[in-house]
C-alpha cells in the first residue's frame, strides 16, 4: 500500500465514521422528541422506556465522539512527528521553502499596500 492509497482509506474511514456519528445524533435527536412527547403526554411506563432509550443514545453518542477524539489527536500527533522529522531531515529545503513563501506573501502585502495609496 503506498501513501496515496493509505490516504485514501484514512478518508473512507473518516467519512463512515462522520456519517455514523451523524446518524447516531440524529437517532439522539428523535428520541428526545420522542421523550418531550412522552412527558408531556403521560407519565409512567411509556416515559419511562422512552427515557432510557434516550439515555443509551446519548451514552453511544458519547462513546463515538470520545473515539473520534482519541483518532483525532493520534493523527494530528502523527502528522506533527512526519513534519518533525521531515523538517529535521531537510532543513534547508524547509528553510528555502519559507523563504520563498515569506517573499511571496511580502510582495502581495507590498501591492495590496501600494493599490491603496
Amino acid at each position: 500500500m503506498n501513501a496515496s492509497d493509505a490516504v485514501s482509506v484514512t478518508e473512507h474511514s473518516d467519512r463512515v465514521t462522520t456519517d455514523k456519528l451523524m446518524a447516531d445524533f440524529r437517532m439522539l435527536a428523535a428520541d428526545m422528541e420522542h421523550l418531550l412527547k412522552a412527558a408531556g403526554d403521560q407519565t409512567g411506563q411509556h416515559a419511562a422506556q422512552v427515557r432510557v432509550k434516550v439515555e443509551d443514545s446519548l451514552r453511544a453518542a458519547k462513546t463515538r465522539v470520545a473515539g473520534l477524539q482519541d483518532m483525532a489527536v493520534a493523527k494530528t500527533q502523527a502528522a506533527g512527528r512526519a513534519t518533525d522529522d521531515y523538517v529535521r531531515a531537510n532543513p534547508w529545503q524547509v528553510l528555502a521553502i519559507c523563504a520563498f513563501a515569506a517573499f511571496l506573501l511580502g510582495s502581495v502585502l507590498w501591492r495590496s499596500r501600494e493599490s491603496n495609496s
